[in-house]
């Protein structure tokens, strides 16, 4: 207890003050959701099926876990044992992301004791909803054998921590293959609605938009994390990892700056493959020149102005910008534009309730983030294992 709480520190923080109050929130709608039904807490119905739940908890969720296997790509596959401190926390931040989006899906599947079905019980191979909720599966078992190590060196399970370090690139190279798959599949799930998602968002390319923008996101996600954890974490920092957090942050941003200019490129093939130029004049093209101009394009060349000057501060608020675009876009995607033919009063409005079981997912994950990273070796070396910490 001693340890937990340092003499003249106290539990009553205003960051547990306020994740207390919230997750008590979260777990009052949670009793009603699963005692009283689905219907009981959200304004989803037959013409709206999927809300904020799919849009933000899990097409947001997944992209910007992505992180984790960018990360490792980066590090192991294209061998930039320079970006060797940004692993753990972004195979942890994945790990967490994809845990809470199995949880979020608990919260919008009507029956969710039938998750597991479609994997072990009735395989519909010809769904790509099935091949998401495959790879999601697989994935989450390889970020949690991924992260094992820091748990063991944690635990100080020698043996163990030997035996995971032995078929780590077989993890790796798994994990890029699976994150592979399902990014590009949560955009190929919308192939199916072309007459419900706007024109300018859907197209024949979803699948590669999801995929490319994935990876800048989670180039972004992890320059984002660090500057946040080394506002609020800082003592948990070892001087290693802070070097070399400013060669990550450059390096990253160098690299999303060419994929954003790549994606926006053939954002406009898509447009000219389908001849939907003349939705550009509309509310919903200036709508959608808002997205890519304002939170791809702009971002886009502050990161390539920060990596000209090396200003490792501009790019890290740029990392927010970034962030925020993927989240404005999978939100159109799955909600702003979707049923956009439908009259105002038809569509779908998150309730009080649901937007707060998402800040409910959100504050429980920066509260088992902190909880991990204070006491395992995330972001600082283990002093047994000083050349293996990544």
């Amino acid at each position: 207890m001693n340890q937990a709480v340092p003499p003249g520190k106290t539990l009553l923080t205003p960051f547990n003050i306020i994740s207390g109050i919230i997750l008590l929130i979260g777990g009052i709608i949670t009793i009603l959701r699963f005692t009283q039904g689905i219907g009981a807490v959200t304004n989803l119905d037959d013409t709206n099926p999927w809300g904020i739940w799919i849009g933000f908890d899990l097409l947001c969720g997944v992209a910007l876990a992505a992180g984790g296997y960018v990360t490792c790509a980066a590090c192991y596959i294209f061998g930039l044992k320079k970006f060797r401190c940004a692993v753990r926390p972004a195979i942890l931040t994945a790990f967490l992301g994809y845990a809470l989006v199995v949880l979020a899906l608990h919260y919008d599947v009507g029956r969710p004791w039938r998750l597991p079905f479609p994997i072990f019980v009735s395989q519909g191979t010809s769904s790509i909803l099935f091949e998401v909720a495959l790879c999601v599966f697989l994935y989450l078992t390889v970020l949690l054998l991924e992260f094992s190590p820091v748990v063991f060196e944690w635990l100080n399970w020698k043996g163990a921590r030997y035996l995971i370090g032995k078929v780590s690139m077989v993890l790796v190279i798994f994990g890029i293959i699976l994150s592979t798959l399902h990014q590009s599949s949560l955009g190929a799930l919308f192939l199916i609605a072309p007459s419900k998602l706007h024109p300018l968002w859907h197209s024949g390319y979803i699948a590669v938009y999801f995929f490319i923008s994935s990876i800048f996101a989670g180039m972004s996600m992890v320059i984002a994390e660090h500057m946040l954890v080394a506002r609020f974490l800082h003592d948990k920092i070892d001087a290693e990892h802070n070097i070399e957090s400013n060669t990550v942050a450059l390096g990253f941003a160098k690299a999303a700056a060419f994929l954003m200019a790549g994606y926006v490129m053939i954002q406009i093939i898509g447009i000219a493959m389908d001849n939907d130029w003349k939705y550009l004049g509309t509310g919903w093209g200036l709508w959608y020149l808002t997205e890519i101009v304002g939170f791809v394009v702009l971002p886009a060349g502050f990161y390539a102005v920060g990596v000209r000057e090396r200003n490792v501060k501009l790019i890290r608020w740029t990392s927010f910008w970034v962030v925020s675009g993927i989240v404005l876009n999978r939100l159109n995607v799955s909600l702003v534009a979707f049923n956009w033919q439908l009259p105002l009063d038809q569509r779908y409005f998150p309730s009080f309730m649901e937007i707060m079981t998402t800040v409910f997912i959100i504050t429980l994950g920066v509260v088992i983030y902190k909880f991990i990273v204070v006491r395992m070796p995330v972001l600082h070396g283990h002093p047994d294992y000083p050349d293996d910490h990544h």
